[in-house]
């Protein structure tokens, strides 16, 4: 639910212990923002190549926390990590359509992948963001024998776009070594090109009627917890239902470079319904603005919620 959502900037280390993820630091209110609605292209979507199950435990160790079983390094800027690389033709696609972005993933011995690990219930996680942080799609493209997978895109805006793939080699080098690799490209969208301002820092925002609520201080390269809280009319919300084997996905960008960021969820799945309070591992390297978007399923429907969270 290019390479989740997985902290990538997304470095996935594991520098906090059960006992960090404790802590409850929160920030002072900024205010609130309801733009996730109105962002151009915000979408998402996923067509699943593969599944798996959930897991259950009250307060579990780092070990064991959903999506962290994987760690990354890097900030998912580069095409190309450890000899594994994206390669792709699109070098463009069109505006206001639906289209399909295809690519493969090479391994070191220059010869295509084919064999993935499952990461959160998926195979493979692909994210499109614009330059200017609108416009998020998250994805789960499907591969063919030869290797190439091709994600399936909604309606993109004009403007420069990265793709990321985020995955796990389940043969060769990048086998059995608790890395995750998130390899990227660009793509430009023929028209014109207008700079959306990225929203304020917020504490809280608006998505399908639901108030999402963010607690927490990080501070550049160093293991912070953060809390996310969902509310609908004023009541706390507890039908979150499982989604990517958590109740909730969240992934970060970094104002300026795009730089990307997985954060971790350690709330585990414990039923068919969570909420409202859901912890995450957030390991942000860099200071500055980020763009956060935070995924969860009610009643079916999967609502993305997005706010500016300041790092020091």
């Amino acid at each position: 639910m290019i390479s989740s959502s997985r902290l990538i900037v997304r470095p996935r280390t594991i520098a906090a212990t059960g006992a960090a993820v404790a802590l409850a630091l929160t920030l002072a209110a900024c205010g609130s923002s309801s733009d996730s609605a109105s962002m151009p292209g915000m979408d998402h979507g996923s067509k699943s190549s593969a599944s798996s199950s959930s897991s259950s435990s009250a307060s579990p160790s780092m070990a064991d926390m959903p999506g962290m079983d994987h760690m990354a390094s890097g900030n998912g800027l580069s095409d190309s990590q450890d000899g594994y690389r994206l390669t792709s033709k699109d070098t463009t696609l069109p505006s206001g359509e639906q289209a399909a972005y295809r690519f493969t993933v090479t391994g070191p011995d220059g010869k295509p992948v084919t064999d993935f690990a499952l990461d959160q219930t998926k195979r493979m996680h692909f994210y499109a963001i614009r330059s200017d942080l609108t416009g998020f799609q998250h994805v789960h493209p499907t591969m063919a024998a030869d290797g190439t997978w091709s994600a399936d895109l909604s309606s993109l805006t004009s403007g420069s776009w990265r793709m990321f793939a985020s995955f796990t080699p389940n043969t060769g080098k990048g086998k059995g070594k608790g890395t995750d690799f998130v390899l990227s490209g660009t793509v430009t969208v023929p028209g014109d090109a207008a700079k959306t301002p990225l929203p304020a820092s917020a504490t809280s925002t608006q998505a399908d009627g639901y108030t999402v609520t963010v607690k927490g201080e990080p501070m550049a390269g160093m293991a912070h917890p953060l809390t996310v809280s969902i509310a609908k009319d004023g009541q706390p919300v507890a039908d979150l239902e499982p989604y990517l084997d958590t109740y909730a996905h969240l992934t970060a960008f970094h104002e300026g470079d795009a730089a990307f960021a997985h954060l971790h969820p350690t709330t585990k799945v414990t039923g068919d319904h969570g909420g409202p309070d859901l912890s995450f591992h957030a390991e942000l390297p860099t200071s500055g603005n980020w763009r956060l978007f935070l995924q969860f399923q009610t009643g079916g429907r999967l609502h993305t919620a997005a706010l500016t969270l300041r790092v020091g």
